[in-house]
C-alpha cells in the first residue's frame, strides 16, 4: 500500500455514482456506497483508470456521475492497492477508508458510455 501525496495538484481523483446516489449523498453529506460496511472503503479512481471499474461494475447503466474530487478535503486515510484480477498488474487504485464527504466534491459531470456501449477515459 502506497499513500497519496496531497500536494500533488495534477492527480484527479473521481468518484463513480448513480445521479440518486449522487442525490442522497448531498442530503445525508456523505457518499457512503453499499459496498461501504462490508468493505470498509470507498472505491475511487484517477482519470486514467475510471473506465476499468466502469466497464466491470457499471455495464448498461446510462445515469452515472464521475464525483471530481480534491484529495486534501477527504478527511479520510487514502491507500493505493491493486485492483482486482483482470487489471494491469501493476496498478493500483485509490481507496478511501472512510465515508466521502459532500465537500470534497469539486465538480460533478456526466459519464456515458461512447457508442459501442463502453465506457473510455473521461475528457476534462
Amino acid at each position: 500500500m502506497t499513500e497519496l501525496d496531497v500536494n500533488e495538484p495534477s492527480r484527479v481523483l473521481l468518484h463513480i455514482c448513480s445521479a440518486e446516489e449522487w442525490e442522497a449523498a448531498q442530503a445525508a453529506g456523505e457518499v457512503r456506497p453499499d459496498s461501504f460496511d462490508s468493505i470498509g472503503f470507498v472505491h475511487l479512481s484517477s482519470a486514467e483508470q475510471v473506465h476499468l471499474p466502469a466497464n466491470r461494475l457499471f455495464a448498461g447503466h446510462a445515469n452515472l456521475l464521475l464525483l471530481v474530487l480534491d484529495p486534501r478535503q477527504l478527511g479520510a486515510p487514502l491507500e493505493w492497492e491493486p485492483g482486482v484480477p483482470g487489471d494491469p498488474e501493476s496498478m493500483l487504485f485509490p481507496h478511501l477508508y472512510g465515508p466521502l464527504p459532500v465537500s470534497a466534491v469539486t465538480s460533478v459531470t456526466p459519464y456515458a458510455p461512447g457508442p459501442d456501449g463502453q465506457f473510455g477515459p473521461p475528457i476534462f
